[in-house]
């Protein structure tokens, strides 16, 4: 799978995007960003959305696509996939008619530009060619990671927004090619990784402790801008090879 950066910054600043991952042109990891970065025709190959939660910088480029689809008067509708608990936040605090138009019941209700597709945890799903299941992971709001499988059985983890967690880990009990994983904070500002839902570098370590088969690749996602340089530091000093931090506009082959 073929799997662009969008945006990988846990704040918005000058050439930092909030998250978005675009695998072979047509499904995103997250939607962060999207018009910012994209151009019309890339964002018309965009057909699915795996939501991790529903917090703002994670899903502030739905609504902006949304409505480009109806002003360029598209014929087809995308995808939002997630847990039912993130799925309803969307519905009722952002495409609520008062935020923003409800793209699920435009230009019609049986052929809405959106498509709220609920995914039980655990249980896998397909998205075009891919095998994807969600797994529950400990953040402030109901969040979920995603394992991604292809025919030939390359995996890819994704976090999303995630504190010291479990569930998700066992399926590095198989191997994982590549896992995205955040980490938000320094090391010093532990305790309000811990209290809103992140990570540091000390508390990634620990959660590698926990899987029993390490992932090909690590690439780290979610630093805070403001903290950057303390965090590559930090994720160099855990001396481990097969780690990177992300880039925006970064491509990788998985």
């Amino acid at each position: 799978m073929k799997l662009k950066v969008l945006g990988s910054a846990g704040a918005e600043f000058p050439k930092f995007n909030p998250p978005a991952f675009l695998i072979d042109s047509s499904i995103l990891l997250d939607a962060g960003t999207i018009g910012a970065v994209l151009d019309e025709q890339a964002q018309w190959k965009i057909r699915h959305i795996l939501i991790t939660h529903a917090h703002l910088d994670h899903i502030r480029g739905i609504p902006f696509l949304a409505d480009n689809i109806i002003v360029k008067n598209k014929k087809h509708s995308v995808s939002v996939s997630g847990i039912q608990p993130v799925l309803r936040i969307i519905k009722e605090n952002l495409l609520n008619d008062a935020v923003w138009p409800d793209f699920t019941v435009i230009p019609a209700p049986n052929n809405a530009v959106l498509r709220l597709n609920p995914v039980e945890e655990g249980v896998p799903f397909k998205v075009n060619s891919y095998t994807v299941t969600a797994y529950m992971v400990n953040h402030a709001v109901p969040a979920s990671g995603f394992v991604i499988e292809s025919k030939r059985g390359r995996r890819l983890l994704y976090t999303g927004d995630t504190g010291p967690t479990d569930r998700i880990w066992k399926e590095a009990e198989r191997l994982l090619h590549c896992a995205i994983v955040e980490v938000s904070f320094p090391n010093g500002m532990e305790r309000m990784a811990l209290m809103t839902g992140h990570l540091t570098a000390k508390l990634l370590s620990g959660e590698l402790k926990k899987m029993r088969l390490i992932p090909e690749r690590i690439l780290i996602t979610h630093p805070k801008p403001q903290y950057l340089s303390r965090i590559k530091k930090e994720v160099a000093a855990l001396g481990l090879g097969n780690v990177r931090i992300l880039r925006d506009g970064e491509v990788y082959e998985v």
